[in-house]
């Protein structure tokens, strides 16, 4: 049986068009980019050309765009800066972040570099903007506000225009993990309310091993890596030259067929929905996963019983990838914080099905008589 990979959330297979474009960047284009001979020179060319590219897509400057190495790192830089660089004593996060931005929360507090609170969440799983405002219009401090834009695990979006404009009014910094939603949805960074957001290209058919962050330009920050005046002196080291072109391609491909991309991979979510509702008894979806959602990603709550309890070791066995909650936790025992804190209902087991371009309905329905067997 051929291999049906329902992980896209976790990461996309490379487009040949990425790859064709980082070749020459992998041969003979292997200058270092802060030499001062021409093969040093074109391919930091190359380097300024994909920042232009990439910040023309999202609506920004390129001045505000700067490659790190992924979602990961782009979060920590902004979240540590907002704490040590522009005075934010207080982080009002949720229970539903990426680890990458809950770690490196938890370590400003148990340092006592800060103080945290987590925003209240409405039953299906959004934000209660309410709250946050409660949270703002109280903190006796400067607050860092920092929200995913869309959630890994139940596919949830957030207002963000709604959260930069309370934090625009309590004069907060806010800082959205958008590594799920860039390349996935058209972005307007000059008229978003935000002051940093993140991106990593193997989200979109990129390349792994590169991220965005970007950084609003009325916002002045010190590096998190030091040695170096690459990135304009915000991120030391050498650049990871054919990462950043491969970004570049993948964000302008993405771009260029969102419109015909986006609506195709909802039909195939919105038809494993119907089947799934069809086929098996006592199922449920997490979040809000026909309103307010990714079109990517289908989080699904089976009944829990001796077989459901194996469900994603025998559909890997059939050669079906798909996750429990997060690719981050896959093997572990601790489940996942994010249905935890949403659905914590310890009867049910949680599997999350991710789609791209490339998964078809013919897919689903083998899915779905696999797990017909399996339940």
């Amino acid at each position: 049986m051929q291999r049906i990979y329902f992980d896209n959330a976790a990461t996309t297979s490379l487009d040949p068009r990425v790859l064709e474009a980082m070749m020459p960047y992998l041969t003979e284009k292997f200058g270092n980019p802060s030499s001062i001979y021409s093969y040093g020179r074109e391919t930091k060319l190359a380097i300024e050309t994909a920042r232009k590219s990439v910040a023309k897509i999202l609506n920004a400057h390129p001045a505000e765009i700067f490659f790190t190495s992924g979602g990961t790192e782009s979060s920590n830089t902004a979240i540590a800066a907002a704490v040590h660089d522009l005075g934010c004593k207080h982080i009002i996060t949720s229970p539903l972040e990426h680890h990458a931005t809950m770690h490196a929360v938890e370590h400003l507090f148990k340092k006592g570099e800060a103080s945290v609170s987590h925003v209240r969440l409405l039953p299906n799983g959004h934000i209660d903007l309410e709250d946050l405002e409660q949270l703002l219009s109280t903190s006796e401090e400067k607050c860092l506000v920092t929200l995913m834009h869309a959630n890994n695990e139940i596919g949830n979006l957030l207002d963000i225009h709604a959260v930069g404009n309370l934090c625009k009014l309590y004069g907060a910094i806010f800082h959205s993990d958008t590594v799920q939603t860039v390349g996935h949805f058209p972005f307007d960074l000059r008229n978003t309310p935000v002051h940093f957001i993140t991106g990593a290209s193997h989200k979109f058919h990129g390349p792994k091993g590169v991220g965005l962050l970007y950084i609003n330009e009325n916002v002045k920050i010190h590096p998190f890596i030091h040695g170096g005046a690459q990135e304009r002196n915000m991120r030391a080291g050498t650049e990871n030259l054919y990462g950043i072109v491969g970004f570049a391609k993948a964000l302008e491909l993405a771009t260029a067929d969102f419109e015909n991309d986006s609506a195709y991979i909802k039909s195939i979510k919105v038809y494993m929905m119907e089947q799934l509702k069809k086929s098996l008894k006592g199922i449920s979806f997490n979040g809000d996963p026909l309103g307010r959602s990714l079109y990517t990603v289908l989080s699904v709550s089976f009944p829990k019983t001796e077989k459901s309890e194996m469900i994603l070791f025998n559909l890997d066995i059939n050669n079906i990838c798909a996750s429990g909650g997060s690719a981050c936790t896959s093997g572990v025992e601790q489940g996942s914080h994010v249905i935890r804190a949403i659905n914590n209902n310890p009867n049910q087991v949680t599997v999350r099905f991710s789609f791209s371009k490339h998964n078809t309905k013919e897919e689903v329905d083998l899915v779905v008589e696999k797990l017909k067997e399996l339940i």
